[in-house]
């Protein structure tokens, strides 16, 4: 949902913009948040037919190389503790 995010986002900077034009009193800018809303909302389809291209449920996922399996090392057999070996 990356382009769906970008176009909400120019369509609520619109919003914004146009919110503190009206409160600013200049009404000869409305213009550019009046574009700038209809730029969102005119980019919005495009947008969720994009993310719905890069998310095609036909498409595989290329296979993942499985990593060799590790050869398990055998333990050498130890040789038991010899006690009383001491000579003394």
């Amino acid at each position: 949902m990356r382009y769906s995010g970008y176009a909400l986002l120019v369509f609520g900077a619109g919003g914004l913009l146009g919110l503190a034009l009206v409160s600013t009193n200049l009404t000869r800018l409305g213009w550019t948040a009046s574009a700038t809303m209809a730029a969102g909302i005119a980019l919005l389809p495009v947008a969720l037919v994009a993310d719905w291209w890069s998310h095609r449920p036909w498409r595989k996922q290329p296979a993942k190389r499985r990593p060799r399996a590790r050869q398990q090392r055998r333990s050498k057999p130890s040789s038991p503790r010899r006690r009383g070996s001491r000579s003394g």
